[in-house]
């Protein structure tokens, strides 16, 4: 599975190492306890539906970005700081990725996921 981002006319790989967290233990879990995460992996949080979706850093000792989205467009991107970092928005889907891996990524672009 790859995450890729639509900007207008051009389409970009986020990464290529992918996890769902479909479960509420997955989700409730997210990138606790790990020590790092690979440049090209994303974590996805899939939700039932559009809802306020939060993000808090507690035992995640590196940065994240973190992508809200809504039917795949992105409404808000932002930076979560080691430890402290917390972060919400309306969505019904959330991704986390390696700090620097969403520079790029605007508010109005899309972000979809493909199968291999």
């Amino acid at each position: 599975m790859r995450l890729l981002h639509d900007r207008g006319e051009r389409t970009e790989t986020l990464a290529t190492r992918v996890t769902v967290a479909e479960s509420t233990l997955a989700q409730a879990r997210g990138l606790m306890f790990r020590r790092s995460i690979p440049d090209d992996y994303a974590l996805v949080f899939p939700f039932g539906g559009e809802g306020f979706r939060s993000l808090h850093m507690v035992c995640v000792p590196f940065p994240i970005d973190a992508v809200w989205l809504r039917e795949e467009e992105v409404t808000k991107v932002k930076r979560l700081r080691a430890w402290i970092g917390l972060g919400w928005g309306r969505a019904d889907c959330v991704i986390e990725l390696p700090a620097g891996a969403a520079d790029d990524v605007r508010v109005g672009d899309r972000l979809r996921l493909v199968e291999e």
